[in-house]
């Protein structure tokens, strides 16, 4: 991966290894900021029958004596009609903070849930699911450790015959782990990771789905790294996971978003990069990088952003990996399809989704970091005009445009060559006018790149009043450093 040093050059003129020393010192720090942004959230499911949703249907506070007579009615009520309606009016007053707080209060009311939940009756079983999971929704931690007692039965109930049940049952679990390390601890020696990879052999789309969704919610644990990703690599998840990316006819879109987040949380906790690349990791996600070009080209469809993120994350955490060195050829691609593939989604979200060209900049950063091959297809196929068109974007934008020309031009005198002459020189001074201090910086760095390897465009920068745009900056203290270095090289040169 690229970098840059955020200290002062000395007051001299440097070389290419005292910039490629500085470019490389903050690469821990903006890889540790990248794989830190993870997706914590929670899910309800909601599928009330039409008469329940109808006109004067709504939800009520339920005060602690209704919640004690609809629990009793649950329990000990005549007819399972009356019984599974006591449910769904206790369900239904759950929607709301107040009733949940008053449910985990009154005292024996979970074990009369959890005594529902585990009755022969599989409606009440189900509405029982129902009450469970409303609670699992809220955000205090004390209402997801008052659940405790039913989560073994969660458990159990994975292993059933109903994908309905099954999938209520992976979101209930999901959001009460996300919810309490109390909840974790219990569920980590019941079993959960055999439970969730027994799940993943599920012929059904909204059990995998919400599978995903469960298992990305432990991931995200803090305790994720030590206690729960060497048991999950150990099994048989991963291969698995890996299968659900796959491109083809089989790929269900919202299946591999769920799986391809987990995978990045996998990856971020660097526990052991090495065996997902040699699962062959690169090669599917590189695959499926192809894939989303294409289908960008295809439709007009918003939704495909939600899986491009997560594949140009992992690829680009992956690519930092020294074990990529060693199985290069686990990608399978030549290195001008991947970098078609890459601008064609650089333009898909340049158009749609402009927030996601950071992701997109990332990856092609890191692709070009180390690669001379990846530089020249960026140069074979005249892709560095379509790149300067990304700056005026934002300054995250422009600074990483920036950083994936240095790369290139830190390639040596071959690759200036051909950035030279060109629109890179004019982007450059336009560049030096903007008052962010990053951009300015990643700029006079790139210059100076450019006048180490391409001593002509000294001449030209001169001659565009290069010298007054570098004044601009030489009181700034971030700068004049470098600002004083790239100057004296000028006027060496």
């Amino acid at each position: 991966m690229w970098s840059r040093r955020r200290g002062h050059l000395r007051p001299t003129v440097c070389g290419v290894e005292e910039l490629r020393r500085r470019r490389r010192e903050q690469e821990a720090a903006l890889r540790k900021a990248r794989r830190e942004q993870q997706l914590v959230s929670k899910r309800l499911l909601r599928e009330d029958a039409p008469e329940e949703a109808g006109e004067g249907c709504v939800a009520a506070i339920l005060g602690e004596a209704e919640v004690q007579q609809f629990l009793r009615q649950a329990q000990r009520g005549t007819e399972e009609k009356e019984r599974e309606g006591a449910l769904v009016s206790l369900r239904r007053g759950l929607q709301h903070p107040e009733t949940q707080q008053t449910f985990i209060q009154l005292e024996g009311s979970m074990r009369t849930l959890v005594g529902l939940l585990t009755s022969n009756q599989a409606l009440l079983q189900l509405e029982a699911a129902r009450c469970l999971h409303e609670l699992s929704h809220s955000e205090q931690s004390t209402i997801a450790e008052a659940c405790l007692p039913a989560t073994s039965y969660l458990l159990t109930y994975l292993s059933g015959h109903s994908s309905d049940f099954i999938e209520l049952c992976l979101y209930t679990l999901g959001n009460l782990i996300v919810e309490s390390e109390a909840v974790r601890r219990q569920l980590l020696p019941q079993g959960i990771v055999p439970a969730l990879a027994a799940c993943i052999q599920s012929p059904h789309v909204a059990v995998l789905e919400a599978l995903g969704y469960a298992l990305s919610q432990l991931l995200q644990a803090k305790e994720a790294p030590e206690k729960i990703i060497p048991s999950i690599l150990a099994s048989t998840l991963p291969q698995h996971m890996l299968q659900m990316l796959q491109p083809g006819p089989k790929l269900n879109p919202g299946v591999a978003v769920e799986f391809a987040w987990c995978l990045h949380y996998i990856i971020c906790s660097q526990v052991s990069n090495p065996l997902l690349i040699g699962h062959g990791a690169l090669s599917t996600l590189g695959l499926l990088l192809l894939d989303l070009a294409g289908a960008v080209q295809r439709t007009e469809d918003a939704g495909l952003e939600l899986l491009a993120c997560p594949v140009l994350r992992c690829l680009s955490n992956l690519l930092t990996e020294a074990a990529v060195e060693t199985v290069g050829g686990q990608m399978q691609l030549r290195d001008e399809r991947v970098v078609a593939a890459l601008f064609i989604l650089l333009q898909f979200f340049f158009q749609k989704q402009p927030s996601l060209l950071p992701e997109g900049l990332w990856l092609l950063n890191n692709l070009t970091a180390n690669s001379p091959s990846f530089c020249t297809s960026l140069l074979s196929l005249d892709l560095i005009e379509p790149l300067l068109q990304l700056l005026p974007v934002s300054n995250v934008v422009s600074v990483m445009v920036l950083t994936v020309l240095c790369n290139v031009a830190e390639k040596g005198p071959a690759y200036c060559q051909r950035l030279w002459p060109g629109p890179l020189l004019p982007t450059l001074l336009h560049t030096l006018a903007f008052s962010d201090t990053e951009v300015v910086g990643q700029s006079l760095e790139l210059l100076h790149l450019l006048f180490l390897y391409q001593p002509e465009a000294v001449q030209v920068f001169l001659q565009q009043s290069g010298l007054q745009a570098l004044e601009r900056h030489q009181e700034e203290a971030q700068l004049q450093d470098r600002v004083y270095a790239l100057r004296q090289t000028a006027l060496q040169g």
